[in-house]
């Protein structure tokens, strides 16, 4: 098989659209992806300080290099990275290390926290404590621990890297829990919609997980093989494993999902109605974040 664009021998075959790729032109079509998301959605400025949240996976660190490439161009631009320590062990001592050798490799400044240092205690302490799921309890503490450290850093902009798997995956989520005003009320494009939340923005998302792997390892990223040990135990488990199935049986269902979702947005126009929490004073649509509410529980 050779490469739609140069005809040298190919490494990736994209059904939905009938290309293959070679590793040099597979590496250019992601990353002109990136670059047109971006400037097609207004997602970044010139001049934005840009913070990036980096975990450690395939992911974060494949579009932290991408955007300290795609910001040589823009001096004006500060590109910082921000990392959060849940707590849950090796897996993320791993790595952290890993994205503090990729940051001193990029000349790239790193801001770390952690559960423990914000709230007093870790995922798994709290785990053992509350009636929700890991994942659930881990997905709302580290999205409040990425906009205050964001904010406090001084960012412009909050860079996260949810791909078109994860897009997908919250899509069916929020259906199937029926909070389709939550799943309206998200957005990967920036929205200034209180002055104590940093916009957020997702330049991946809609590029294939496993796109984004093979660019990491075309690109020499190590990555841990290891999982999160909560990992099997959440819905978005179930559901991801339930759209790769889908998606091998019929090619192109996970960009329909994407397209499902936009024009959902298009017809219902949801604003989110955001307020400050009466305990912590972060943004929120209640009159107390889900944050405070999980750490109220935990703290007995």
């Amino acid at each position: 098989m050779k490469c739609s664009l140069c005809g040298r021998e190919a490494v990736y075959f994209k059904a939905h659209s009938g290309q293959a790729f070679c590793p040099r032109c597979f590496k250019r079509v992601i990353e002109r992806g990136v670059r047109r998301n971006i400037c097609r959605y207004k997602m970044l400025e010139p001049d934005d300080r840009i913070a990036v949240a980096v975990s450690g996976g395939k992911d974060s660190l494949s579009l932290l290099r991408m955007l300290h490439k795609i910001e040589q161009k823009f001096p004006k631009s500060e590109l910082i990275a921000i990392s959060v320590d849940e707590g849950i062990g090796r897996k993320r001592e791993e790595d952290l290390r890993r994205v503090e050798g990729v940051c001193r490799e990029l000349g790239v400044e790193l801001i770390k926290g952690s559960f423990k240092d914000l709230y007093g205690v870790s995922l798994p302490e709290i785990a053992e404590r509350v009636d929700l799921g890991p994942c659930t309890v881990c997905g709302i503490l580290r999205r409040k621990a990425l906009n205050v450290l964001s904010r406090e850093a001084g960012a412009d902009k909050l860079v996260t890297a949810h791909n078109l798997d994860d897009w997908a995956q919250t899509v069916i989520i929020n259906l199937m829990r029926g909070t389709v005003e939550r799943l309206l009320a998200l957005d990967p494009r920036p929205a200034r919609i209180h002055p104590k939340l940093v916009p957020r923005v997702a330049p991946l998302f809609n590029i294939r997980e496993e796109e984004v792997a093979l660019y990491a390892y075309l690109s020499g990223i190590g990555v841990s093989g290891e999982n999160c040990p909560y990992v099997r135990s959440s819905m978005r488990y179930r559901v991801r494993l339930f759209l790769n199935r889908m998606e091998r049986e019929h090619s192109g269902i996970k960009y329909a999902i994407l397209g499902a979702y936009w024009r959902l947005k298009e017809a219902w126009k949801v604003t989110p109605k955001v307020r400050e929490c009466r305990i912590c004073g972060e943004p929120t649509s209640a009159e107390v974040c889900q944050a405070c509410l999980i750490l109220e529980k935990a703290r007995g």
